[in-house]
């Protein structure tokens, strides 16, 4: 039988897809732009619910890194032929941002969790097998909106700053969650839970900035970024207060779960320039 994976193209779906592939499944791919052929794939361009064929195969399995809420409120109405296992990504800023000083970081939490429930919800009253995977903060594939703009940025510029930081990191690999969620898919694998995802190694946030800029393949000149100077651009850009304040918070995930129904245990940090979209 055939997997849909939804947002495809996205840093996920980037491994996902090769794999899938390896393994000789059927992929039917959706993705709001156009790609490139790729043998063993099938393109569908276009977003929920508009793109989506109404006469789908028989599925095996639908993974989806799109936008959750969307997703499920697409599932729970879906004609689907069989009973697709369901995996898709949430986000531990689901718990992170939840008591933000930001309002538009705290309604991300909000929707976050909206989601969730709402596929839970939607699985329950079909009879589906689901799992939800919280990844902490993702790389690899260059196309992350946190770490990839300061390396590019530095590399560009050939300037580093590294803030002070005392919070614990744990980046996470995007093929380590494409990883996690081909387990998932599994018939035999746990379902019905959420399942937090962070990377194999825990790091300060100085320290995981620090590794980042050593990742570059241009030289950078470090610049240290006194906590003062942090309060300072909190009160000047209100977009920052959110991500400045939590850099003394631990924002981490228990893989206990994950090595335990999964089997999966995720890479340390230890990124190099290809992670960034940059030369090697």
């Amino acid at each position: 039988m055939t997997l849909l994976v939804l947002g495809a193209s996205s840093q996920i779906g980037r491994f996902l897809l090769p794999r899938l592939c390896e393994a000789g499944h059927d992929v039917l791919a959706l993705s709001r732009r156009s790609q490139p052929a790729q043998s063993g794939v099938r393109w569908i361009e276009g977003g929920l619910p508009d793109a989506m064929p109404r006469d789908l195969p028989a599925l095996s399995g639908i993974v989806s890194y799109g936008p959750l809420l969307p997703f499920a409120q697409w599932l729970a109405q879906a004609p689907l032929r069989g009973s697709p296992r369901i995996v898709a990504t949430s986000s531990m800023s689901a718990q992170t941002k939840r008591d933000s000083v930001v309002a538009a970081e705290r309604e991300i939490a909000r929707l976050l969790h909206e989601g969730e429930q709402t596929l839970a919800d939607a699985c329950s009253a079909r009879g589906l097998a689901w799992m939800v995977l919280r990844p902490t903060i993702v790389y690899g594939a260059g196309l992350d909106r946190s770490l990839t703009p300061i390396a590019r940025r530095a590399a560009r510029l050939h300037l580093f700053p590294l803030p002070a930081g005392r919070g614990l990191r744990q980046p996470v690999h995007a093929d380590d969650i494409a990883m996690a969620s081909i387990a998932a898919l599994d018939p035999a694998a746990a379902s019905g839970g959420i399942l937090p995802i962070g990377g194999g190694e825990r790091l300060t946030a100085a320290q995981m900035f620090a590794r980042v800029r050593d990742s570059l393949a241009v030289a950078t000149v470090p610049l240290p970024v006194p906590g003062v100077a942090l309060h300072l651009a909190a009160r000047l850009a209100p977009k920052l207060r959110g991500p400045l304040a939590r850099l003394d918070e631990d924002l981490v995930a228990d893989n206990t779960a994950l090595v335990r129904l999964l089997g999966v245990q995720p890479r340390p940090f230890r990124p190099d320039a290809g992670c960034w979209g940059l030369a090697r």
